[in-house]
Formats: structure tokens, C-alpha cells, sequence
């Protein structure tokens, strides 16, 4: 009886911590950005991306380092995270959108960048799809140098982002910890300490919301690939919806819309790279599908971008219809 209620419990307060770390980190990051005088396309892309990309990084790395039997999860976890992105993530970013342009305190429409939006979803599509054909190259030296090559366009597309002039961070809200310190100014070690502190809560109510996850869904006997590929993903992900989510709110939408497809291409560069070099990598099935649902979302949105020249909002929601579709998929199958 204790864990029926034990682990609804953890899930909440998991939940509710990685929500107060998002507001920490993103206004924190924010600051980051102004002080290295990055443009906020590099800012969402890279910082933000990178830094909220953590939690779901380290479950296939701690998976293989558990043995073969972590084979599974590693995979399944490695193909959910750009599936989730791809589609999830792209569904709540412009359903976002639409809710706060309701309430009347932003424009209905998507102003994001679309140059940076062409760069990270063309990026991820080339990325992702030589990841995804790897599965059929049966070469382990061969795949090494494909996994050399991830980590390599990783390298060129942080060169590309840093190099972009995008526009520059406008009047920030006050960093939390100098409001909190009484502090007039926003000092680089508080700065640094905030972010610090809202990765180390993300990190932890990410692990305990998989834990929390992993034991309800133990009681209904999902088995473990179905676990890391999608229950997983989606608690993990949740420090970049909730991030583009607050940034939406803020009408800051290139910071909101660069954390999804950032994290995008890093989580198609550096931990597919892990999967290529150091499992047998054979998409199949429920993994496969995944990946080829990602590439279809983000290759929609790419097309959306070519012909409209912007984003809309419909294009990126879309992403919800791919996810649903996954669903039935597994359901049917």
C-alpha cells in the first residue's frame, strides 16, 4: 500500500522541483548570455539546450555502463530523446503560443528566427538521418568513424551558431538570487551559482520523476524498451518544454523554439554517437519507427520553414499528430 501512494507522491514533488529549477535556470541562462554577449539564438541553442540536456544523456551512459542487459534502455533512450523533441516538444512550444495569445499577453504567431530555425532543423535532419542509416552498416570500424563524424558536425554546428549575429538579449528580469540577496547588481559568481543550482535540481527531480515513473509503470509490466523509449523521454524532456514554455510566455521565441531544436541536435550528435560506438545500434521496431516519425516532424517543419518563410504555428503543433500517430502504432502493433 505504501508505494501506491509513496510514488504518486514523488512524481508531484519531482515535478514541482524541476518546474521551480526551469524558472531558475532559464533567468539565469538569460543572464549568461548578456555577459558573453551571445546573440539568443546561441543562447537557447546551445546554453539552454545543452544544459537541460543532461538528465536524459546520462541514462544511456549509466545504462551501459550496467552491461548488456542496459543495451535496450540505452538505445530506447537515446532514440526517444529526438523523438520526443520532435514532436511532444514541437507540440507544446506552438500550443504554448496559442494559449498565452488567448489570455492576450503575446502575438498569435511564431517570431523566431527563421534563419536559426533553417540551421538547427537542417543540422538535426542530416545528422539524425546518417545515425539512422547506420543501423544498417554492420562494420564496427565502420560505425566508429560515423560515430567520429557525430561528435565532429556537433563541433561545426556550435562554430555555425556562435558566428550567427542574431539579435541580442534585451532588458532582462532580475536575476532571482540578486532579488534575493538584495543584491542591486547581477554579479557573475550569483549568475553562475543560479545556473549551477537550477541544473543540480533539474538533474536530481529529473532522476527521482524516472524513478517515480519507473516503479508506477513496473505495476501495469511495461517492458524496459518501451520504458526508456517513451515514458523515460518524456520526464526527461521536461526541462526543455517547460523552458520554451516560460520563454514562450516572455515572447522571447527564438530562445523558446532554440532550446527544442538545439537540444535536438545535440541529442543527435553526442548520445547517438555513445549508441553507434558502444551498442549493437540495430534499430528495429518500435526504436526504428521513433526515428523515422522524429525525421518526418522535423523534416515537415523544415519544408514549412522553405515555402513560408517563418515557422506557423499549425506546422510546429503538427508535431502532436506524429506523436499520436507513434501511439496508435504501438497500440495496434
Amino acid at each position: 500500500m505504501f508505494e501506491y501512494i509513496a510514488y504518486p507522491a514523488l512524481l508531484v514533488l519531482s515535478l514541482a522541483a524541476i518546474l521551480f529549477a526551469c524558472e531558475l535556470f532559464t533567468n539565469g541562462i538569460e543572464w549568461t548570455g548578456k555577459r558573453l554577449d551571445l546573440p539568443e539564438s546561441a543562447t537557447g541553442s546551445i546554453l539552454a539546450a545543452v544544459g537541460t540536456a543532461l538528465p536524459e544523456t546520462s541514462i544511456p551512459i549509466l545504462a551501459l555502463i550496467a552491461g548488456s542487459k542496459g543495451h535496450d534502455i540505452a538505445v530506447g533512450a537515446i532514440a526517444g530523446a529526438p523523438f520526443m523533441l520532435a514532436t511532444l516538444g514541437f507540440f507544446v512550444t506552438g500550443a504554448a503560443v496559442l494559449v498565452f495569445s488567448k489570455k492576450g499577453r503575446r502575438a498569435p504567431v511564431l517570431q523566431a528566427d527563421p534563419t536559426v530555425l533553417t540551421r538547427d532543423l537542417g543540422f538535426f535532419l542530416v545528422i539524425y538521418s546518417v545515425a539512422f542509416l547506420t543501423t544498417f552498416v554492420p562494420s564496427h570500424p565502420a560505425r566508429l568513424i560515423v560515430a567520429a563524424g557525430l561528435v565532429l558536425s556537433y563541433v561545426l554546428y556550435t562554430m555555425r551558431t556562435l558566428g550567427h549575429d542574431g539579435d541580442k538579449h534585451g532588458e532582462l528580469e532580475e536575476l532571482h538570487l540578486s532579488r534575493a540577496f538584495h543584491v542591486d547588481e547581477a554579479h557573475n559568481v550569483l549568475i553562475a551559482l543560479q545556473v549551477m543550482a537550477g541544473l543540480v535540481i533539474i538533474v536530481a527531480g529529473a532522476h527521482y520523476f524516472v524513478v517515480g515513473v519507473e516503479h508506477v509503470s513496473a505495476m501495469f509490466g511495461i517492458p524496459a524498451l518501451l520504458l526508456s523509449l517513451i515514458i523515460t523521454p518524456i520526464a526527461t524532456e521536461l526541462p526543455e518544454k517547460m523552458n520554451s514554455v516560460l520563454w514562450i510566455k516572455n515572447g522571447k521565441d527564438t530562445l523558446a523554439i532554440g532550446n527544442i531544436t538545439g537540444a535536438m541536435v545535440f541529442q543527435a550528435s553526442f548520445p547517438v554517437a555513445i549508441g553507434v560506438a558502444f551498442t549493437p545500434w540495430a534499430l528495429t521496431g518500435p526504436t526504428m519507427v521513433s526515428a523515422l516519425v522524429a525525421i518526418a516532424s522535423a523534416g515537415f517543419c523544415y519544408v514549412m520553414l522553405k515555402i513560408k518563410k517563418t515557422l506557423p504555428i499549425y506546422a510546429l503543433m503538427t508535431g502532436g499528430a506524429f506523436y499520436l500517430a507513434f501511439m496508435a502504432y504501438l497500440i495496434l502493433g
